[in-house]
């Protein structure tokens, strides 16, 4: 049986209690008061946690859930949390096997190679890669000079992304109309393939000698018609959709607030920090953990559904923040490196300059997703901790 967690509010000031964690009716830890903007504060500087549930507890369960895993997380005085084996390993023995938490494909990558949105490995044919590249280089785009936020976005719409066995997908030269703007990042003169050989690569018409030794998963479009995002499977396009994707998706389906500020903000992401991307990302992925265990909680409650979410929507919500809250952070101003260029007494106006375009990034971001449930999310403070969060723990 799940551990089931009691709370109840009192008095007019809103104050919260945490009265017990129960597991099959026993108590196992008591908690002690705590008001609604100790919630708050708590959530802005990231140590709730400790109080609810040791980081050390999260660790020690999540990998007691992971099959076969021997490795523990331990905490370093010096060197903060470290990953530990409880035993010898023979070589080549398997160790962990785990999914990211959050990842993206930088947007220049996305000219060199195509590839699912949720698990990141190659999707269509070697012909479709091989002449997806050639139809950008041939527009001028190379993976060193991209224009904009949309002009690696989609060369499969045209003949479209398909589920079915022949779903080899093309080019839209739509897309690229205002290409000529672009110039190759290589000084040196490439000899273009004639196009219909190009086409006839990403349209499965011609096959190049022994592709069908190297073979990838068919691509799966967007479910929300977004023409941006392509999968591996049926399962990791559901996986990305209700993980993250319905509130970044700029298709007709979307579930953003507004795609016309969801571009926006893409493109101001693609134009100066693609970790934007990563933070948005932690964002929805916090508010759709929400939501759905509003819904699951909520449907234990056929009346006076107000009265109880007014009850419990916090302690949900920081639940829902849970595995983002155990993660090293600091402030993303305050903790990237002076770049070589900068000179030290310029460092004060570089990390304010910094600041200004975190801020600017999550106004772009707060008016395509905002949810009023989830409002601290949206908060520089939050913001910069987890684009911090990223600065310092990027792979």
């Amino acid at each position: 049986m799940r551990p089931r967690r009691v709370f109840s509010r009192c008095g007019r000031d809103a104050r919260w209690r945490l009265e017990s964690i129960e597991c099959d009716g026993e108590r196992v830890e008591q908690i002690s008061h705590f008001s609604l903007c100790f919630f708050f504060s708590r959530l802005f500087g990231f140590r709730w946690l400790p109080e609810m549930l040791s980081v050390q507890d999260y660790f020690d369960q999540l990998l007691a859930s992971r099959e076969g895993c021997r490795l523990k997380v331990r905490q370093d005085g010096d060197f903060g949390k470290g990953v530990y084996a409880d035993v010898d390993f023979k070589e080549g023995e398997l160790l962990l096997r785990d999914q990211m938490l959050f990842g993206c494909q930088h947007p220049s990558n996305k000219i060199d190679c195509l590839v699912c949105n949720f698990c990141f490995r190659f999707i269509g044919t070697l012909e479709l890669q091989i002449g997806r590249r050639l139809f950008f280089q041939d527009i001028g785009l190379s993976s060193s000079h991209v224009c904009d936020a949309g002009s690696c976005s989609d060369v499969l719409n045209e003949h479209g992304a398909s589920d079915s066995s022949d779903g080899d997908n093309v080019t839209d030269e739509k897309s690229y109309d205002d290409s000529h703007g672009c110039a190759s990042g290589s000084k040196r003169a490439k000899v273009p393939l004639p196009k219909e050989i190009v086409e006839s690569l990403m349209n499965g018409e011609k096959l190049l000698p022994y592709s069908k030794n190297f073979s990838s998963p068919l691509v799966i479009p967007c479910s929300g018609g977004c023409q941006e995002a392509y999968y591996c499977s049926k399962v990791c396009a559901d996986a990305d959709w209700n993980s993250f994707h319905s509130l970044l998706c700029t298709g007709e389906k979307s579930e953003a607030f507004s795609t016309k500020a969801l571009l926006q903000f893409i493109q101001h992401a693609n134009e100066t920090n693609d970790m934007f991307i990563l933070a948005a990302k932690a964002i929805a992925y916090t508010i759709l953990r929400y939501r759905q265990s509003k819904a699951i909680f909520l449907s234990s409650y056929m009346k006076d559904r107000a009265h109880v979410m007014e009850n419990f929507h916090m302690p949900l919500l920081l639940e829902a923040w849970k595995p983002i809250s155990v993660s090293h952070k600091r402030r993303w101003w305050e903790c990237i490196a002076l770049p070589e260029d900068i000179d030290p007494s310029d460092e004060a106006a570089f990390r304010m300059e910094i600041k200004e375009l975190a801020f600017k990034s999550l106004q772009l971001l707060k008016a395509a997703i905002f949810d009023k449930e989830c409002e601290p999310l949206f908060s520089l403070d939050i913001f910069g901790h987890i684009i911090g969060m990223f600065e310092l723990n990027n792979l």
